[in-house]
């Protein structure tokens, strides 16, 4: 995901002289070309990232069109304050690229996961959120940042992400993906995490249990069309998300369903609940550690899916 985020942003700085790149000390080796190419739009920041915001926001009010790039908790949590008045308040056309979200550093421990960033920046006024869950979307999101005028936070995973789309997959900002279509329960989920609800889905399948399964890929501004319409259809909704369930995708979905549905719905959020991840290991580890592998996600459905049908 990080390598195909670094390659459209090579081809949109070759076609557009405005971009320019800022970094907080890390990305060097997959900035190579990028900096060999356009040595004088590429900033090295250091380990400063409210200073890097700063400067952002200045390039922006020249007319530039920066990316700030680093790790995502560093750079939603060290730079909020400047992310809020200098960016969102002015309303500059800055792209704030967060890697690494979730827990997929897994190693490094709590301090490099990024699992609150969403809910962080939600809450600012006038700022896009863009949640890639592949190599794929993440390219073609790379590229809807770029156009988009105003504040964007485009939170990825690693290099190592597999894929989920082909090439030809048509990625429309604002609108969610339903990848499965299924009348018993939905799912909603955003971003790496999504690959655990796959393999979840393909499960219940086996086990007769039909899912309804949605990317939201955009999560500021939300889908609720696609929200509302699948609890309509299946009275059953589960959020999956490697995020805290406070002011995360969970919230903002049931934000939508309790405003706009009037029957009832059977709703449950998974995430990190009001915890910091617990454990080390690998990524995979990291995730049946803290009740997200494809397993536990089979079992919180199932158990949803037991409730709805206990009140037909």
């Amino acid at each position: 995901m990080r390598n195909a985020f670094v390659e459209a942003l090579y081809d949109i700085a070759g076609k557009d002289q405005r971009v320019v790149t800022l970094v907080g000390d890390n990305g060097a080796i997959v900035f190579d070309r990028y900096r060999e190419s356009y040595p004088e739009r590429f900033i090295n920041c250091g380990i400063a990232e409210a200073n890097m915001i700063g400067v952002a926001a200045g390039m922006a009010a020249c007319g530039k069109i920066p990316f700030t790039y680093t790790i995502a908790n560093f750079l939603t949590q060290r730079a909020f304050e400047q992310i809020r008045n200098d960016i969102c308040l002015q309303k500059m056309n800055v792209k704030l690229v967060g890697i690494g979200v979730g827990f997929v550093y897994s190693d490094l421990g709590p301090t490099h996961h990024g699992t609150e960033d969403i809910a962080l920046m939600r809450a600012l006024p006038g700022m896009t959120i863009i949640s890639p869950a592949d190599p794929v979307e993440a390219q073609k999101a790379t590229w809807t940042a770029a156009e988009l005028e105003g504040p964007v936070y485009l939170r990825l995973a690693t290099s190592r992400t597999p894929r989920i789309y082909d090439d030809d997959y048509e990625f429309e900002f604002g609108r969610g993906v339903v990848l499965r279509e299924g009348g018993d329960v939905t799912i909603i989920s955003t971003g790496n995490i999504l690959h655990e609800v796959i393999k979840a889905a393909e499960q219940l399948k086996r086990e007769g249990i039909s899912i309804r399964l949605v990317n939201i890929h955009t999560i500021k501004p939300l889908d609720e069309e696609i929200i509302l319409e699948s609890a309509q259809k299946t009275r059953a909704v589960l959020t999956v998300e490697e995020h805290t369930i406070a002011g995360g995708l969970g919230s903002a979905v049931a934000e939508v369903i309790l405003e706009g549905q009037n029957e009832a719905i059977q709703f449950q959020r998974m995430g990190l609940p009001g915890a910091f991840a617990q454990g080390y290991g690998s990524y995979d580890e990291m995730k049946e550690m803290n009740g997200l592998g494809w397993q536990d996600i089979c079992s919180q459905a199932k158990r949803l899916y037991e409730k709805k049908l206990q009140l037909v």
